[in-house]
């Protein structure tokens, strides 16, 4: 690991090492905060970030081709982490969501991963990766619109575990993550990976509110399979929901 800076309250730490990023951070180097008034999700949505949660962003040098696979590389390697270490019932949601998965609740979003790219003065273009995971924040710290539809960790583990704890397992994952797709078979095997893991196999999906047929794996680029009469499609943008009917 490399640096680590760590602030009560940020507007973002993507924001920050964003900045530091450009001025030649070390790979490794971590912004964490307490709590976010600006935190942000992919498509520049808000991130809701009261105290109780993770909020870490890595610097990390891009591996080689398909980057795109590193997003999906972090959540699964975070995925695996949080269903050993604490035996969360998580899966993998493309493009870049772990939700838990339960029996009596539809799935609902435990952490989610952010990935910018930018140039760096000491080591060309790299990424940074947001990580943001609910470890024990209380209901009524969540806006309304996000109080149904987010899980934490101190549902499946008593007592919590220190943030500090999910820390240091959520920087381990996106740097073993970036490890794993440098070397040889590495994107095939974090693909592989992906799909063991990745929610909705089977289940109708909508591509921006349009039908677009059922989950069907995780292709070579990091790309969502889909198929759809009798035909298989990639999505690689757009807004992805995973139907709960059949």
């Amino acid at each position: 690991m490399g640096p680590r800076e760590f602030h009560e309250e940020l507007p973002s730490t993507q924001d920050r090492a964003l900045a530091l990023a450009r001025a030649g951070a070390d790979e490794g180097t971590v912004v964490v905060a307490r709590r976010q008034s600006l935190g942000r999700g992919r498509g520049g949505r808000s991130w809701a970030s009261p105290e109780g949660g993770l909020y870490a962003s890595v610097v990390l040098r891009i591996p080689p081709e398909p980057a795109t696979m590193l997003s999906l590389g972090v959540g699964t390697f975070l995925a695996r982490a949080l269903r050993a270490r604490y035996a969360a019932p998580v899966r993998v949601k493309w493009p870049n969501d772990i939700v838990a998965v339960t029996p009596d609740r539809p799935p609902r979003k435990l952490a989610g991963i952010l990935v910018d790219s930018v140039p760096s003065s000491s080591l060309g273009r790299v990424a940074v990766v947001g990580i943001g995971v609910n470890v024990r924040t209380p209901a009524r710290a969540w806006p309304g619109e996000v109080a149904g539809i987010a899980a934490s960790l101190e549902e499946f583990r008593t007592p919590a575990p220190p943030v500090a704890e999910v820390e240091r397992v959520a920087v381990e994952a996106a740097l073993a993550a970036r490890k794993e797709l440098v070397g040889p078979g590495g994107a095939e095997r974090v693909r592989s990976a992906c799909e063991e893991l990745l929610y909705g196999i089977g289940r109708p999906v909508t591509v921006d509110g349009v039908p677009f047929g059922r989950v069907a794996a995780v292709g070579p680029d990091g790309e969502l399979l889909v198929d759809a009469d009798g035909r298989r499609r990639a999505v690689r943008v757009g807004e992805v929901r995973v139907e709960e009917g059949t």
